[in-house]
């Protein structure tokens, strides 16, 4: 009992003087901040113009810079993201200023979408908790368990041509429109104050260019952005070594480094997506600004025992569907026909 109660301590203590380091590289660098929003925006912004023009000439001409302002467009997301975590800038105020602009640059409600995804942070890798701005998660015996409209209904959801196919049009067209029953007064103004934003620059957009011109360019850059954006929030929970717990099994600071990954990506695409592959680092402390969060991955020791994989092997998570409790792993559907439904949850 000793044994177990000093071990207890001492993880407690460990864990605690993680947290003290970590807190060593929250504080933003206003200069950087708006270095980032320079380098993010206007590119993006000079892209539209160049889109617009090159349809004078041939669309082909436009898909290469749509292709380019998408990577631009996730950077923005990044900013966005930051700021819903209070981390971009040091003023609460200048961080909900330029989360609503990008938020409207993204199609994506700023208040809405930061207290649903506070929720994702409070309870990733728990269990007991899921259903909160997460993947959908079953475990074997669930899934043994459930019904067969069920089955199918996870089945589908679980479908790669699903998630990044219809889900971002789902998002963009229902998610982040409509409001739940259960929100507060400030969610349900961020989303109907970003609908009319949204609505007010897509006017005057189609009043200058065209209907035509407008959709042809802002429906592909819009979807490829929220696939992307699916593609890196689902591998970094979704990978071989991953940690799930119940109860009190679960602690932060483990499912920050197992639960999340270090997704290695090369220098142009870490670069684009706002260093958010250091997914493990950003969920131990969200507070750390994204263009801190390299150097806090090489400089804490911890984080060398985080999950790392490659661009390529990443793909390796579509296979995964289900949590497998005895054996703490993430298996396929195919793993169901070589086990025993009498083993399973016990």
């Amino acid at each position: 009992m000793n044994n177990s109660k000093e071990s207890i301590a001492d993880e407690r203590s460990n864990n605690a003087a993680i947290l003290a380091n970590l807190s060593n590289f929250q504080r933003p660098k206003v200069w950087k901040s708006i270095w980032q929003m320079a380098n993010s925006i206007l590119p993006y912004l000079a892209l539209w113009w160049l889109a617009i023009i090159s349809l004078q000439y041939s669309y082909w001409l436009t898909i290469p810079l749509i292709l380019l302002s998408v990577g631009f467009l996730i950077r923005i997301f990044i900013i966005f993201h930051d700021c819903g975590h209070g981390s971009f800038f040091p003023s609460a105020r200048a961080n909900h200023i330029v989360g609503v602009i990008t938020g409207i640059i993204n199609f994506t409600p700023y208040a809405y979408w930061r207290n649903a995804h506070a929720k994702h942070h409070a309870t990733t890798a728990n269990l007991d908790k899921r259903g909160f701005g997460d993947v959908w998660m079953m475990t074997v015996q669930e899934y043994r368990n459930a019904s067969f409209i069920k089955r199918w209904q996870y089945r589908l959801y679980r479908n790669p041509f699903v998630m990044f196919g219809l889900g971002p049009l789902l998002i963009s067209l229902i998610t982040h429109r409509f409001v739940r029953r259960t929100v507060t007064r400030e969610e349900r103004l961020s989303v109907y104050g970003t609908n009319l934003a949204i609505a007010i620059v897509a006017g005057l957009m189609i009043w200058a260019i065209g209907l035509k011109s407008y959709l042809i360019i802002q429906l592909p850059m819009l979807f490829s952005s929220l696939a992307a954006g699916i593609w890196l929030f689902y591998v970094q929970h979704q990978f071989e070594g991953v940690y799930w717990a119940r109860g009190d099994d679960w602690n932060h600071v483990t499912a920050s480094i197992q639960g999340g990954s270090y997704y290695k990506l090369p220098a142009v695409l870490k670069w684009f997506t706002g260093n958010i592959g250091f997914h493990h680092v950003h969920h131990l402390n969200s507070r750390i600004p994204n263009y801190h969060l390299p150097k806090c991955h090489s400089q804490i020791p911890v984080f060398k025992q985080t999950p790392t994989f490659g661009f390529w092997s990443g793909f390796k998570s579509l296979r995964f569907r289900l949590w497998d409790e005895e054996n703490r792993t993430l298996v396929g559907f195919r793993a169901l026909k070589s086990s025993s439904p009498q083993t399973q949850g016990k």
